[in-house]
């Protein structure tokens, strides 16, 4: 679920019998329950409105940083033919492995 560019991950809570919504890629917590849709979305709207107040009145920036590095652990057969494939086209492992992970994400 998105809504004005924050995206939320929904699972359900057997112990409430509701379902549960939690902001991601933010500098702290934010959740949502709702029955169905139309109050997942509601309280979706509602939490992170909270949210992005506090942010404001603490001078704190809402979104979590990213510094655009990670490692990434493979198998070494793996991590063998992704060299073999990027040296064949004439990349990077990095800009090979950048290029998948952009299409895997590129609906989200």
């Amino acid at each position: 679920m998105t809504l004005d560019g924050y995206s939320a991950r929904i699972d359900y809570d057997p112990e409430t019998d509701l379902f549960r919504g939690e902001i991601l890629g933010l500098n702290g917590g934010a959740d949502f329950y709702g029955k169905n849709p139309n109050e997942l979305r509601r309280e979706f709207k509602r939490s992170l409105a909270v949210f992005l107040q506090v942010c404001a009145e603490k001078g704190i920036e809402p979104r979590r940083n990213y510094s655009g590095k990670f490692n990434l652990r493979i198998a070494p057969e793996l991590h063998e033919r992704l060299a073999i494939a990027a040296q064949a086209e004439g990349k990077s492992i990095n800009t090979l492995a950048a290029e998948a992970l952009a299409l895997r994400v590129a609906d989200h």
